[in-house]
């Protein structure tokens, strides 16, 4: 066991050891230049020596390989540098921004459990009847739209049309129903079709066909297929904590939510390479991460894995 964890741990490393050199990559054939980005945004006369002095004291000159090998230096090191836009460290920056994004993130999925297991459960036992038919086409509208109509239309009629909402989601509680809902309209929807099938696939199962044949209650049955349902719903909320830290990048934008997403758009604007390298090296962590801690619950859930 010890020794499929260390391969394990050593093939995410070498994962993301590819995944920063390719993004690295990317950055340094990039169009645009950080140095005179930032020179612009001063308000700096642009001439040829004083670009050149930029993109020095930048560290712009060198070769590829010795910028990639001194950034992954550094980040071994818990350095990840400064920030190319302000001279600021970036890691406490990312910080920051992940703390903001988690709690989004965070809120969005329970949220979004809350509601669509409910749902699922009622589609489920009341399958091809008028409960279930209307929730089957909400989860499909709420699946089929994207996040930022959803944004738009939340904002129009709570914010500017019975103006209960501020449209600045400002890092406080109030700010953060809009981003909440505007991410979980269709993680709901995608969640109840989901549980809604797995819930089926059990009431099908000849353990639930001989609890019904001996007699056993209804809810006592309910319980047998929500406790064996926890499988599958722990892979698919792996996947969608994933999407929700890496996804919302488009409501934070919109709402203005001080979050990693806000924060890697405004960097990619300003050509910032340091907070862009450091997003996406944190972003593959969760992820790789999430995915093991998934692949654990489950194996742990489910004796037949195990097996």
């Amino acid at each position: 066991m010890i020794k499929k964890t260390l391969g394990k741990i050593a093939g995410l490393l070498v994962l993301l050891l590819i995944l920063s050199l390719f993004v690295f990559l990317l950055l340094y054939i990039a169009p645009g230049d950080p140095a005179e980005k930032r020179l612009t945004s001063q308000g700096v006369v642009v001439t040829k020596e004083v670009l050149q002095a930029e993109q020095e004291r930048l560290g712009l000159l060198k070769p590829f390989f010795v910028r990639y090998g001194e950034w992954l230096f550094g980040v071994v090191r818990g350095d990840f540098g400064l920030s190319f836009k302000d001279d600021l460290p970036v890691a406490p920056k990312l910080l920051q921004g992940l703390k903001n994004t988690t709690i989004l993130a965070t809120t969005s999925l329970v949220f979004s459990l809350l509601v669509s297991y409910p749902l699922a459960f009622i589609s489920a036992f009341r399958k091809n009847r008028l409960a279930d038919h209307i929730i089957r086409i909400i989860s499909f509208i709420g699946n089929s739209l994207p996040n930022f109509l959803i944004s738009v239309l939340l904002m129009y009629f709570f914010c500017i049309k019975a103006n209960l909402l501020p449209v600045i989601a400002d890092g406080t509680a109030q700010g953060l129903i809009l981003p909440v809902l505007s991410l979980s309209i269709p993680t709901i929807s995608r969640f109840t079709r989901q549980i809604r099938s797995e819930m089926i696939t059990q009431l099908s199962e000849d353990y639930v066909t001989g609890m019904r044949l001996r007699g056993v209650k209804e809810r006592y049955i309910a319980l047998n297929v929500i406790r064996n349902s926890l499988g599958h719903v722990i892979t698919i909320v792996g996947l969608q904590i994933g999407m929700l830290m890496g996804g919302s990048v488009v409501i934070e934008t919109i709402f203005r939510w001080p979050g990693i997403g806000k924060l890697v758009m405004d960097s990619i604007t300003a050509r910032d390479y340091p907070v862009i390298m450091g997003f996406v090296l944190i972003m593959g962590t969760i992820y790789v991460v999430i995915n093991q801690l998934t692949d654990l619950c489950y194996h742990l859930l489910d004796p037949r894995v195990r097996t």
